[in-house]
């Protein structure tokens, strides 16, 4: 999640631009997003009474809506907000929410968002059946459009989510893993949701294949710096700031960006001692991780490589025409940046 999600950080934005706030940038999308929010604290109706208790908690703690934003502002660069949209927000964030509560499962995490997980409240059980309920009635909403495309584009970019997810399981402690496979995951189990917010976005107000392609190309952009970064928090971040489970990616054996980037630069003996603190992890081997990382420059690094990604983002844009909206994406491209330079602070 985005650091500002939870406390403002206070950094000079890239360029010399004033800096962003998310409150700004929703702005002009706030009535959609509380349509959004009463709508899915609705769905808590749908379930049967004895487990509506369990879907109201993982409901109602959405954080800032980033994925139905992005519905909402590409929407807005072709076109008006509808309905449909606001059931498709629904939709992908209830998704969304379903791999949260799987991924604190697997990661053992205890804080999301500031309070306990599904799982350290209620155990793995209970938290991944719910997680497979909220699959279900998202892949339900979907099917009552009257034509089938929503539902067949939900479910491929769920089974891409859930995909990416093993693959990223598959490579835990592997050092011999590259950045390209890196990025690949991200894309698959990140990146892919952000990239079908914005596309069915614009595909519901009447977007051209072209401006659609240019859509989902920008989601995928961003959606891959926006994991990245999540990375570095992991890693560079404090669960008073970030409100959630730290150090989850080297206690679960996640290589992620800055890790790859010293094993890449390191000699081999700084390669062994890195690998050798992963494969013992303890919580009390974080300072001499830290420690590697920043004697080969790893977090400047990644911070350059997220920057990549944001300026392939904003390119992206380019096949939009101009908008209060499309200035409003390319200013979230922007706000990222800024919370991109602020790690480590």
């Amino acid at each position: 999640m985005l650091a500002a999600e939870t406390k403002a950080v206070a950094v000079a934005a890239p360029n010399g631009e004033t800096p962003h706030s998310w409150k700004q940038i929703v702005e002009p999308v706030e009535p959609f997003l509380e349509a959004v929010a009463l709508r899915l604290a609705e769905q808590v109706h749908t379930f049967d009474p004895e487990i509506a208790s369990y879907a109201q908690y993982a409901l109602t703690n959405q954080g800032k809506q980033l994925r139905p934003a992005l519905v909402a502002l590409s929407a807005g660069t072709v076109g008006q907000t509808n309905d449909s949209l606001i059931t498709v927000a629904v939709i992908i964030e209830m998704v969304h929410l379903a791999t949260l509560i799987h991924d604190d499962v697997m990661d053992e995490a205890v804080l999301r968002r500031q309070r306990p997980t599904m799982a350290a409240n209620w155990g793995n059980q209970i938290s991944v059946l719910l997680g497979d309920c909220l699959f279900a009635h998202a892949l339900k909403l979907a099917a009552s459009f009257p034509t089938p495309e929503i539902c067949r584009a939900v479910s491929d970019a769920t089974k891409t989510v859930c995909s990416g997810e093993i693959l990223q399981t598959h490579r835990q402690r592997k050092f011999q893993f590259s950045r390209e496979e890196y990025f690949k995951v991200l894309e698959m189990k990140t990146a892919e949701l952000f990239a079908l917010s914005c596309e069915l976005g614009g595909w519901l107000c009447g977007a051209t294949a072209p401006k659609r392609t240019g859509l989902r190309h920008f989601g995928l952009a961003l959606g891959t710096a926006y994991q990245i970064y999540d990375d570095c928090l992991d890693l560079f971040g404090s669960e008073a700031l970030v409100g959630k489970s730290l150090g989850t990616d080297l206690a679960t054996g996640k290589l992620t960006l800055p890790v790859l980037i010293t094993l890449e630069r390191a000699n081999a003996s700084d390669r062994a001692r890195l690998r050798e603190l992963i494969e013992g992890w303890n919580h009390g081997n974080i300072a001499a991780v830290l420690g590697l990382l920043d004697k080969h420059d790893a977090l400047d690094e990644a911070r350059a490589t997220i920057h990549q990604f944001l300026d392939a983002a904003r390119h992206h844009l380019a096949a939009l025409p101009e908008s209060e909206n499309r200035l409003a994406l390319a200013t979230l491209t922007g706000f990222l940046a800024q919370q991109t330079n602020a790690l480590g602070v």
